[in-house]
């Protein structure tokens, strides 16, 4: 057992800090984390002020807009704007429309000064796009989504909807089960940063419960190398923006309920409110469902859950030179384990029916993230905040352990495991002439506890086990055990011998610090993004690493042409969930004996990655951005399992090498339609040894293999139509995936030892014969068809885990989504209406099949959704 007798003094010291900084600073309309400003005065051509202005701006790539009118002095003050460019246009009764085009790169307010001329009295204006408006001079390849494209987009998940929009909106992202996203050939090596709060730990439906989608504003998904300011996870790093309620002046907001398919129903508010000098966004939800995870069955058995979600984010300001701002989070899921049909029978050792497993889960995430916010003068500002963010995860098995038994469950498992997380950062900007410059440091202490109860339910489990000559270690005649043999040291916590439950507790702390510089210059056509990193990692393992990026970027503006590439060194640590046991799980023979073990211990590692891209718009209504990448990593992590159990851990293997490319391609609006499409191609190729964590059987051969998330290519088109600026409107999805890697089924031998549940899974066929539920298929005749229609199962000795390996059969899903924002014409109010549709084919379809990381998993069937909603 690993014990710190501080344990938690730290974090709360953390936030008391943070509490003292709110309490003591004046608030301002400086901004903060992933957004800046836009500010000026609307003159005449006398230089007299201009009232009541309308100043608009937008974006027509991520689909931002926001109108503000000027005040009686002229000024106006657009915040909350995330980083990107804008094309600024103001309109005035008497005077010719003014446009202009803006950079917001930087949390310093920009600047602009309006000097409108006298024309004709112009009561709108259309804004329209160029070409120039449509590329970015960046060297950083990402993807910017605004709430004006995905609130229309149809999501597949309600309990994680931020990693479904992010699957659907973001180039080489692989969809997994339970909102598991694969990131560029990577497994959870993504992070988030909200509102300048960074957030690397997993937020899956089965390890932490996401920030609400009703709170964000704006999303930016970095695919390429990541700037100096993000380490860590960095595979992707997706930037919130979240919603505030500065300068709403009038309160607004929805109430809005659906209910669909599974019992599924949701009920949820958000409201805006405040003025020039504070302001406040709330949004809560509560969720119910009878298809709340993602089930190792195509029908939904066992599977409720539900889930409550409040955001809050507070903004308030005093003077010109000091802002507080917070971001407040709690949320609670709760949810069943899905069952197979094998587990709704099942048998104790002496044959009594113990009726279905009933294993369930309960995840509470509470997160507090105060950040004060200093204009040191019209080009710099400070920014410095703290944050405490906790997950406490509890397994809850069957009441009788028995009843977890079946053909993928040996073992009993409860578990209480809280990752707590808290730290400080501050940060410097400055933008002066050609430089963007950013400086800032980062702290961080993780306290991590686990606690979990594991005894053997199986009763063939001991007299199957072999010691390492392979000869038995288990007498059944007697119930013995031969000393020195893993039989010994499992037999006491073997339950259907007299054993009891097998304790393991422990706790670690794991303290991270960085420090970066970056300096965007900007020349011409050209944009060097030049910065350094330093990291220090203390956990169970330690490292060091200094980490140069460097990305140039040009634009041929005669073609509307931008050319880039970048590079990025960065330091790789394990995830935190379940790392104790992963690390020091070996020094307890009972862990020993029941999974092989490598060296204890989970090493950091380091990365390499390059990146090469084109972004090329074609006239004003449609621009493509492709990226090339290529990564090596020395010490790559993946995901294990213990035994047949819930618990899954960090493993880190030898190296890994993740070549592929991304491309994204969007239509602005043009008479109302809009489209978006992504792709990608990912290989993920992983070289033995294992070098951490417990032991797994994959890849133990020596050579190299691709590991279950390379996917071959993968493609989103969404397409979004509004026949008028005011009217109904409809939001289609096409989605392909090629298949995960399915290695559990190398060849059609392997397939035929399975049971009739797992054969009917993957369509398992000879000839015109199907194994079904009670009646597997125990051979196949020479010659005759055989196959899966759900896993590509490769042809006998062709199998190879590098050049071809098993895959999921490549699925195509459609989702539909249509509309009314406005059913009555209202104008202060109104009423919306929508109705969404996923899997339009009822398409039947693995995500994965007996997955090392996650087990089985089914796609959703068609499913059906109404939700009726209030604005104001």
């Amino acid at each position: 057992m690993i014990t710190n007798s501080r344990k938690y003094r730290g974090a709360y010291a953390l936030l008391g800090l943070s509490l003292l900084l709110v309490c003591w600073a004046a608030p301002s309309s400086a901004q903060v984390g992933n957004s800046g400003s836009i500010e000026g005065v609307v003159k005449d051509p006398s230089g007299s002020a201009v009232a009541n202005a309308s100043i608009e701006v937008s974006n027509p790539v991520s689909g931002f807009s926001r109108e503000v009118t000027a005040g009686s002095d002229g000024a106006f003050r657009i915040t909350n704007v995330p980083f990107n460019p804008y094309h600024l246009v103001v309109t005035a009764a008497g005077f010719a429309a003014y446009t202009q085009d803006v950079e917001v790169r930087s949390v310093v307010p920009t600047t602009v000064q309006i000097g409108l001329k006298i024309g004709t009295a112009n009561t709108s204006v259309t804004v329209e796009a160029n070409g120039s408006d449509l590329v970015e001079t960046e060297s950083t390849f990402h993807t910017d989504v605004d709430r004006g494209l995905f609130q229309r987009l149809p999501l597949e998940s309600a309990s994680s909807s931020v990693t479904s929009l992010i699957t659907l909106t973001s180039p080489g992202v692989a969809a997994d089960s339970n909102g598991n996203m694969h990131g560029l050939g990577d497994h959870a090596q993504n992070s988030f940063s909200v509102d300048g709060q960074p957030i690397t730990d997993q937020t899956s439906k089965v390890f932490s419960n996401q920030i609400p989608v009703d709170s964000i504003q704006s999303l930016e998904v970095i695919s390429g190398a990541p700037p100096a300011e993000f380490g860590d996870k960095t595979s992707l790093v997706i930037k919130v923006t979240t919603k505030s309620g500065l300068g709403v002046n009038q309160p607004t907001g929805s109430i809005s309920t659906s209910y669909g398919s599974f019992g599924t129903a949701n009920a949820g508010f958000d409201l805006a409110y405040g003025n020039q000098k504070w302001g406040n966004f709330i949004a809560a939800n509560g969720l119910k469902s009878g298809r709340f995870l993602d089930p190792p069955e195509f029908q939904a058995i066992h599977d409720k859950g539900n889930q409550v979600n409040v955001f809050d984010r507070v903004d308030y300001q005093l003077t010109s030179k000091d802002t507080v701002h917070g971001n407040f989070q709690y949320t609670r899921s709760w949810f069943q384990t899905p069952n197979t049909f094998d587990n709704l029978n099942v048998l104790d050792p002496n044959g009594n029916n113990l009726g279905q497993t009933d294993e369930r889960s309960k995840i509470s995430t509470f997160n507090i993230a105060p950040t004060w916010t200093r204009l040191i003068s019209s080009s710099a500002i400070l920014n410095a905040g703290a944050f405490v963010r906790r997950d406490q995860y509890d397994y809850y098995p069957s009441e009788n352990p028995f009843a977890n038994f079946g053909p993928i469950n040996s073992e009993t498992i409860a578990q209480n495991r809280k990752l707590t997380n808290a730290g400080v950062h501050a940060d410097v900007s400055y933008v002066k002439g050609m430089h963007n410059v950013k400086a800032g440091v980062l702290y961080e202490h993780t306290f991590l506890d686990e606690n979990d109860h594991l005894g053997i339910i199986d009763p063939t489990l001991l007299p199957g086990t072999t010691d390492d000559a392979g000869l038995p270690c288990f007498d059944g005649g007697t119930n013995t055990a031969v000393p020195g043999t893993p039989c010994a040291t499992l037999l006491p916590i073997d339950l259907t011998r007299g054993g009891t439950l097998f304790n393991f507790l422990g706790h670690t702390d794991v303290k991270q610090f960085a420090a970066y510089f970056q300096d965007t210059i900007t020349k011409g056509n050209w944009s060097f993004n030049l910065g350094i990193r330093g990291d220090v990692y203390n956990g169970l393992s330690s490292a060091r690493q200094a980490e140069p990026r460097l990305g140039v970027a040009y634009n041929l503006k005669p073609t509307n042409t931008v050319l880039r590439i970048s590079y990025a060194r960065t330091l790789e640590t394990p995830f935190n969930e379940n790392l104790i046991i992963a690390s020091t799980g070996c020094n307890y023979p009972v862990i020993a004996a029941l999974i092989p073990c490598v060296p204890a211990g989970s090493p950091a590692g380091f990365r390499n990655e390059f990146h090469a891209g084109l972004q090329q718009a074609f006239g004003k209504y449609l621009v493509v951005d492709g990226e090339y990448i290529w990564k090596y990593t020395h010490n790559a992590y993946d995901f294990s399992v213990l035994g047949n159990t819930p618990i899954t851990f960090p493993i880190d293997w030898h190296n890994s090498k993740i070549p592929g490319f991304a491309l994204r391609a969007s239509v602005p609006n043009f008479h109302g339609f809009t489209a978006l499409v992504v792709m990608s191609s990912v290989a993920a190729r992983y070289f033995p040894p294992q070098v951490g964590g417990l032991g797994v059987t994959v890849g133990q051969g020596g050579s190299v293999f691709r590991i279950d998330h390379d996917e071959r290519f993968n493609q989103t088109t969404h397409l979004q139509y509004q026949s008028w600026k005011r009217g109904p409107w409809v939001g289609f999805n096409w989605r392909y995936d090629s298949g995960l890697v399915a290695g559990s089924v190398p060849d059609f031998a392997t397939a035929l030892s399975f049971d009739a549940d797992q054969q009917s899974a993957i369509g398992l066929f000879c000839g015109n014969t199907f194994a079904t539920l009670s009646a597997p298929l125990t051979g196949c005749a020479a010659g005759s068809p055989r196959g899966a229609t759900r896993i590509q199962i490769p042809a006998d000795g062709t199998e190879n885990d590098d050049k071809n390996p098993p895959r999921v059969t490549p699925r195509h899903l459609f989702d539909l989504s249509v509309g009314d924002d406005n059913l009555f014409r209202g104008d202060r109010y109104k009423w919306s209406l929508r109705f969404t549709v996923i899997n339009l084919t009822n398409k039947e379809a693995l995500y994965n099949f007996l997955s090392t990381f996650s087990g089985t998993h089914f796609v959703s069937p068609r499913s059906e959704t109404v939700e009726l909603g209030f604005h104001f």
